[in-house]
């Protein structure tokens, strides 16, 4: 059985009741390396059934450098289950097993910075046949908090109320336009709910890596203002968890630019141990987010991580208010 930290329950990985805040997500989110390939990617289903509308991702990293990638925001009118233009997340054995699949399109970017311009970058670039079958199986513990008792005073600020990660090993394929990739690697998801708008925080650095069934990491630096944060994370391994108490990150960035290219985070351990993450950012995309007038930069890094004697692929999530 699948170790739990905090009070997630089974039933928390289905989809939940919907609350009466407009602006109320229940979304769940995978993302996979195989680091032998060079290649990996996210796939994201964000219900905000209340706004009759879901946030469809999907990003491809591959082997040669280009990134394939969707997003779509289909009409939905309840949060009965994560399927929607083409993407279906099914939870197979609750904390335990899922299956994602993708069936559709995606934009093929040889420069994928083009995407700091989406309608540009949808309008001039092929578009690419994408299918996708992987299986996601528990390679550490369900971590997190289902917000119980925690009182939300407004809404309309709130960011991630309830929100728990679990380290993966995937497999399965994925095939575009033709040629299959064969996928046996790890990952990481996350499954949140309650109300959110990605506007309501100052910045966010979220770093994650699973280096295998015995080592996985991940790492968050919150700002909810410009004078506030809050920092944390997790060292998983195998089915134990040391927390992260500190975190204090070195980024690096192309020239005027909010662009991350790499990052070396000092972190503190709940036992008094400091450890070091590095990073290299291989492949990049910059996304945005926009709601009345105000604009999020959301950098999607495919990231090479040193942990220890160990290296692995995962992602590097930038977050920051530039509008």
């Amino acid at each position: 059985m699948t170790s739990v930290y905090g009070d997630i329950k089974p039933e928390d990985d289905y989809t939940h009741p919907l609350g009466p805040e407009k602006n109320f997500n229940d979304s769940m989110y995978f993302n996979f390396f195989d680091t032998k390939k060079n290649t990996g990617g996210f796939l994201r289903i964000g219900n905000r059934a209340n706004e009759r509308y879901a946030e469809v991702t999907l990003c491809l990293y591959l082997p040669t450098g280009e990134i394939l990638f969707n997003y779509r925001r289909p009409e939905i009118d309840n949060n009965d289950a994560f399927d929607a233009s083409g993407m279906k997340f099914e939870t197979l054995e609750a904390l335990t097993k899922h299956r994602t699949t993708y069936e559709g399109t995606a934009v093929f970017l040889t420069d994928p910075t083009q995407m700091a311009d989406p309608s540009h970058a949808f309008r001039n670039n092929p578009h690419k046949p994408v299918s996708i079958e992987l299986t996601h199986e528990a390679a550490g513990p369900v971590y997190g908090s289902s917000g119980a008792g925690r009182e939300s005073p407004d809404p309309e600020k709130e960011f991630a109320k309830a929100h728990y990660e679990q380290h993966m090993r995937v497999a399965g394929h994925v095939i575009v336009d033709g040629d299959r990739i064969e996928i046996d690697g790890f990952g990481l998801r996350d499954h949140s709910w309650g109300p959110r708008y990605w506007q309501n925080i100052q910045s966010y650095r979220w770093l994650n890596c699973t280096f295998g069934p015995d080592l996985g990491i991940m790492v968050t630096e919150v700002r909810p203002t410009a004078d506030s944060v809050t920092q944390g994370g997790v060292i998983v391994r195998g089915e134990t968890i040391q927390r992260i108490t500190s975190v204090d990150i070195d980024s690096t960035f192309e020239d005027d630019s909010p662009f991350h290219t790499g990052m070396k985070a000092t972190l503190g351990l709940d036992d008094g141990e400091t450890v070091t993450l590095e990073g290299a950012v291989k492949s990049f995309i910059p996304l945005r987010n926009r709601r009345e007038g105000l604009v999020t930069h959301i950098g999607e890094g495919m990231t090479e991580y040193r942990l220890f004697d160990r290296t692995a692929l995962g992602i590097s999530e930038y977050l920051d208010q530039v509008e």
